[in-house]
């Protein structure tokens, strides 16, 4: 029986999950969790680098003790993030995290001179003032010129694990970079940004073997013979990996610290409708598309559970929430005062005071909002997918953590008239060893995976209730109109 531990490392958490096939059943169970999160270093908001490393590095020793000999690994984080690498393969500094302020003007400033119907007529990818794109173009120009190698976070990691080197597409594409037509880094936005194709190791596609964990790693802690293989590296085309959707009608809504909501298509769709709704075709596992809308997702409660000082659960505010009266605020979730302001209760506040709204106060009342308005924006952005993709979703696979949250899934199925099929939750690291166990053999493709999936995990269907909220939805998205 193979094992496979699929490395799955979000914003404020990673975890090492064993993956097992036992009578036609997908086993997961989690075998190390630790925390993540940005330092200020040098004015700038950083990862700890070294602590990710420290910690997979931890999880397999946890591995080795419970008598397993042998693993497949895959390493599945965020994405447009990078590590700069000298010559000697050694980082010139920690990775800034892409909620630094430093990017706010970018792209206003680099699309002085390259129109962004140019940049997404090349790329197809929407403009996030993040992006890696805009990244590099704010990047310490003496460090680059120090830089030999430029590694996408999970790419890093497995270069630190193995000492193979590569970009994966799927989180490559991210970068706002990658030109759809040629497949390859494109020259003229390299250019604009001072680094070249070179400085980025080869590309490769997911599922390609990256090679046995170092020699010196296992001398230094008892941990298994590792091969790690380099999966969809983005956690959501590993997401919808593990998203179990058949036909050609179904959506996925990846609900986590951000939600990306989208179709899965084989061919790009980078259109003037698909720019002016800064729609993006992130690349997907085997040859497809990611084509989808980032929208800010938990991130927006987990502040607030946070400034609440933890003294309530995801559940318990969820709780709260339903005792709450529907839609008294709407909010615009995706504006950008939003992305990492300095408490998030307050501008969530201030956002309703300055709309001449109901400002929200109590967990509830403010737990309410958020989950209304992202189940408005949801449906909002299901409306918008099918016009540009030209065809009816009927269905809406939400995985991720935001499947746990029946609430939601109950507004988004009502608001969008769609059929919601929450779960299962742990999509991403089941998409990371989906792809491990297409490449060892165990299974035929990604439907063979999907299948297994619907066959392992507990499945919520949630059936939009007919006229539950009419008219709702027309005045939000009159309200985004006028706010814009």
């Amino acid at each position: 029986m193979n094992t496979y531990v699929a490395v799955d490392i979000g914003a404020s958490s990673g975890r090492l999950i064993l993956g097992t096939v036992a009578e036609g059943r997908l086993k997961l169970e989690e075998v190390h969790r630790f925390k993540n999160g940005f330092n200020s270093e040098d004015g700038h908001d950083c990862w700890q680098i070294d602590h990710l490393v420290d910690e997979i590095l931890a999880g397999l020793v946890k591995i080795k003790a419970r008598g397993i000999n042998r693993v497949n690994l895959g390493i599945d984080t965020w994405a447009v993030d990078y590590v700069l690498v000298d010559e000697d393969g050694n980082k010139l500094h920690d990775p800034i995290a892409y909620r630094d302020s430093r990017t706010n003007s970018a792209i206003t400033n680099l699309t002085s001179t390259l129109p962004k119907e140019y940049i997404y007529e090349k790329t197809g990818i929407q403009f996030q003032n993040f992006n890696t794109l805009y990244q590099l173009y704010t990047e310490d120009k003496a460090v680059l010129e120090k830089t030999d190698k430029i590694m996408m976070i999970p790419d890093y990691l497995g270069y630190i694990l193995t000492g193979n080197a590569v970009t994966e597409v799927t989180n490559a594409s991210t970068t706002q970079m990658l030109n759809l037509r040629q497949g390859l880094f494109d020259k003229d936005l390299m250019s604009e940004v001072n680094v070249e194709a070179d400085q980025f190791p080869h590309l490769v596609e997911a599922g390609t073997l990256l090679g046995a964990v170092r020699r010196k790693w296992r001398k230094r802690y008892d941990i298994p013979e590792t091969d790690v293989i380099t999966t969809a590296t983005h956690d959501t085309a590993s997401a919808v990996v593990g998203t179990p959707g058949f036909g050609d009608n179904w959506a996925f809504l990846s609900s986590g610290t951000w939600s990306l909501l989208g179709a899965e298509l084989n061919t790009p769709e980078n259109g003037l409708a698909a720019f002016r709704e800064n729609y993006t075709n992130e690349w997907g596992a085997y040859g497809t598309y990611r084509f989808l809308k980032n929208i800010m997702g938990l991130w927006i409660i987990q502040k607030v559970k946070e400034e609440l000082n933890d003294q309530y659960s995801f559940a318990e505010l969820a709780a709260l929430a339903e005792k709450e009266e529907s839609f008294k605020v709407f909010i615009d979730v995706n504006d950008l005062r939003f992305q990492n302001p300095e408490n998030m209760i307050q501008e969530l506040q201030a956002y309703a005071k300055e709309t001449n709204q109901f400002v929200p106060k109590t967990p509830g009342e403010i737990a309410r909002a958020i989950y209304d308005n992202l189940s408005l924006y949801y449906a909002d952005s299901v409306h918008k997918l099918s016009t540009i993709i030209g065809h009816p979703i009927t269905t809406l696979n939400i995985v991720g953590g935001g499947s746990n949250v029946a609430l939601m899934n109950q507004l988004t199925a009502d608001l969008g008239g769609v059929t919601v099929v929450a779960g299962p939750g742990e999509a991403t690291a089941i998409g990371n060893i989906i792809v491990q166990m297409i490449t060892s053999g165990e299974l035929k493709d990604v439907v063979a995976g999907r299948h297994l999936i619907a066959d392992s995990f507990n499945l919520k269907t949630f059936v939009p209730q007919a006229d539950a909220y009419q008219g709702v939805l027309a005045k939000y998205q009159a309200f985004l109109a006028s706010n814009q």
